[in-house]
């Protein structure tokens, strides 16, 4: 009773501060040039990918819609932390509004969420076309390829609604305080002034869902993948199937890899500010590598890269010749 009283008599925070990557001026500036270009650089290179998808009929398969949906979603969920972290760099700590807050972590969490059940499919994919390619047509469907990604999407959005309801209700009586560049998960239970048991057990629940979910997916699909090449009958045959996974399970070996290891080792890294870094390399480095990874390392992809290339330069010199 005493404990309610006292919470109630306390002021609930209006806003928070991020401290952002550095509160050094002069790293800062260096780092906000960096950023910048590699934000535009994301945007630019995920923008390029759904447009190929788009535009070449000879993309138009399940494989490459899935990686539409994927760069799709790598715009959006870069755009959600990558301004407070530039905005952070160019002006030092930003104070943002609790609203905002919560509307961030809402987003963060849902496109997050939507990756990795996404991810899982693109795996899921790939062990049918490696595994059971006579029933390829049947199990991978359009039909079937578009609900598995308004599953994912759906789901990344479900699983967000209960999470941000949870910690948005808690109550954060100060200090206001994250050290962070956005509004993360951890950083704002460790802010609270009520007992965060009852988020922390939804928090952990729906990561074993989603998260641990996702990552058995995709771990069954390439020991499957892996069993089905090792009895292949030649060498130039198991090098083909492995080329048509290859990028894949090159991202989902980025991504799962940082995430694991920073809900791993929760302490060392909120000591040490390393947290930081590695959210760095899953919300800014992650989605400005893979479509780079699926430009090298996909001949069709690589191929409709050039012809767009081809057609751009032709159009160029025509427009040249007309004008002269």
């Amino acid at each position: 009773m005493e404990r309610s009283l006292e919470l109630g008599n306390m002021t609930r925070v209006q806003e928070f501060v991020l401290l952002g990557l550095s509160t050094k001026p002069g790293i800062r500036n260096v780092l906000f040039a960096v950023f910048l270009t590699l934000y535009l650089l994301t945007l630019l290179e995920n923008t390029l990918i759904i447009y190929l998808i788009c535009s070449h009929s000879e993309l138009h398969k399940p494989m490459y819609f899935f990686l539409g949906n994927l760069s799709c979603l790598e715009m959006c969920y870069v755009s959600v932390t990558m301004p407070s972290l530039l905005l952070g760099l160019w002006t030092g700590p930003c104070h943002v509004p609790f609203t905002a807050c919560i509307i961030q972590l809402f987003l963060f969490i849902a496109f997050i969420s939507t990756k990795c059940t996404l991810l899982a499919s693109m795996a899921y994919d790939r062990y049918v076309a490696i595994c059971r390619p006579l029933h390829y047509p049947l199990l991978m469907r359009p039909q079937v390829c578009l609900g598995l990604a308004l599953s994912s999407w759906i789901g990344g959005l479900l699983v967000s609604v209960v999470k941000t309801s949870c910690i948005g209700r808690l109550s954060y009586c100060g200090p206001n305080v994250l050290n962070h560049f956005f509004c993360d998960v951890s950083p704002l239970l460790n802010l609270s002034c009520t007992h965060v048991a009852l988020t922390e057990l939804v928090d952990f629940i729906s990561a074993i869902i989603i998260f641990c979910g996702s990552l058995l997916v995709a771990l069954a699909s390439y020991v499957a993948i892996g069993n089905t090449v090792l009895h292949m009958p030649s060498a130039a045959t198991r090098r083909k199937a492995l080329s048509t996974c290859a990028s894949h399970l090159l991202v989902v070996g980025m991504f799962y890899a940082v995430v694991l290891f920073i809900y791993s080792h929760p302490s060392h890294i909120n000591s040490t500010g390393l947290s930081k870094v590695l959210s760095v390399i899953y919300t800014v480095v992650t989605p400005m590598c893979s479509p780079i990874i699926y430009c090298l390392r996909n001949r069709e992809v690589h191929v409709a890269l050039q012809k767009t290339l081809h057609l751009c330069w032709v159009s160029s010199v025509r427009t040249d010749l007309a004008h002269s």
